[in-house]
């Protein structure tokens, strides 16, 4: 059977200030307080705010310089992603006594199908509730959640009741909940696609509908499609529990800008000794390497190279990423270094057919 013939239950799960409320939870003094994760040093971006700082606009992937002037008592915390991932661990064990079907999209947020679910538990809300409760209870740390028939429409209502809610839309009030959703809501429309609808008339979900998939096409090219079909509530995407890698990365930013390839050649050693690791650690290799160059008037550059085998010995990745660097003469000097490895031995695996549910006049959610 079709996926438009069925009714999927989906929760979409996503974590609250995760890496700064891990800070807050495991530091009592920080509570309450405006942090910022990362952001250090003038130089420094910001990986997390708080909500008590985010009051003052502060966010990730902000200047720490700028977030000090918005919020000048602001508290900066060095990150411990090591300390991030092992309760994300302990979380994503909470969702697999429920599901298999959970597909992580980073450390504090994931997709979970519940159709048919090890707790035989009707109601998706019920369950998306009860996982909520389990976090807080075994962790320490509230999530909110979004519950509907399709990926698309649970991922934007996870964001409707945060911090610490959930909200549901039922099979029968989705296309209501869409034609009046503003379209900044939308998943997968940033700032400069929104500019763009804006100038096209085009505020709301409704807005969207009202323009046929040639008029998107045109104006929005192979996105246009995507958009066409979301507004109605169609998005057959299924939940893969088993994300394939593309590729893997390190980078680093510096505090000052480089402008010798000595002290660079420093820098990448110790960037390809951490994507090995990381590559080892995840059993796989790649045959791609690319090294990324951003300069100190922030213009971006890339180099690759692909090797005839697959690779993941530091030595290598370090050798590859020198004569990248090498390859040409850089145009400036340079504020971040970063080596990624793709084309990786990664082949995806075929899953057996989910099972069909039936569209029903009344579906428990």
């Amino acid at each position: 059977m079709s996926n438009n013939l069925h009714i999927r239950k989906i929760i979409h799960v996503d974590m609250d200030a995760f890496y700064a409320s891990v800070e807050q939870m495991d530091n009592p003094d920080l509570k309450g307080k405006p942090i910022a994760v990362g952001g250090g040093g003038k130089r420094g971006v910001i990986s997390a705010a708080s909500y008590e700082a985010r009051k003052f606009g502060v966010k990730s992937a902000m200047s720490g310089n700028l977030a000090s002037k918005l919020c000048p008592h602001l508290i900066f915390v060095k990150p411990r992603f090591e300390r991030y991932h092992d309760i994300s661990k302990k979380i994503r064990r909470i969702f697999f006594e429920y599901t298999d079907l959970v597909e992580p999209l980073s450390l504090d947020e994931a997709y979970l199908d519940v159709t048919h679910n090890k707790k035989g538990n009707p109601s998706a809300s019920l369950i998306a509730k009860e996982i909520r409760e389990r976090i807080l209870n075994e962790v320490g740390l509230t999530a909110s959640a979004g519950i509907s028939i399709n990926k698309f429409i649970a991922k934007v209502a996870s964001d409707y009741n945060k911090p610490n809610g959930q909200k549901t839309v039922n099979p029968e009030e989705v296309i209501t909940f869409l034609e009046q959703l503003d379209i900044r809501k939308f998943y997968g429309v940033g700032k400069v696609t929104a500019e763009k609808m804006y100038q096209l008339g085009i505020f709301t979900g409704n807005d969207l509908k009202s323009k046929s998939i040639e008029f998107l096409n045109d104006h929005f090219g192979k996105s246009g499609r995507y958009y066409y079909y979301v507004v109605r509530g169609i998005h057959t995407s299924e939940v893969k529990p088993n994300r394939i890698r593309k590729s893997l990365a390190a980078e680093r930013t510096f505090k000052e800008n480089l402008s010798s390839e000595i002290f660079m050649l420093e820098k990448l050693d110790h960037i390809a000794d951490e994507v090995s690791r990381r590559l080892i650690k995840s059993k796989v290799s790649g045959k791609t390497v690319t090294l990324k160059i951003k300069y100190s008037d922030f213009t971006l550059q890339t180099r690759s190279k692909t090797l005839p085998y697959f690779i993941s010995d530091k030595e290598l990745i370090f050798e590859t990423a020198k004569e990248l660097l090498y390859q040409e003469k850089l145009n400036n000097s340079v504020r971040l270094l970063g080596i990624s490895l793709s084309n990786l031995n990664t082949e995806p695996k075929k899953k057996p057919e989910q099972n069909s549910v039936s569209v029903q006049l009344k579906f428990e959610f």
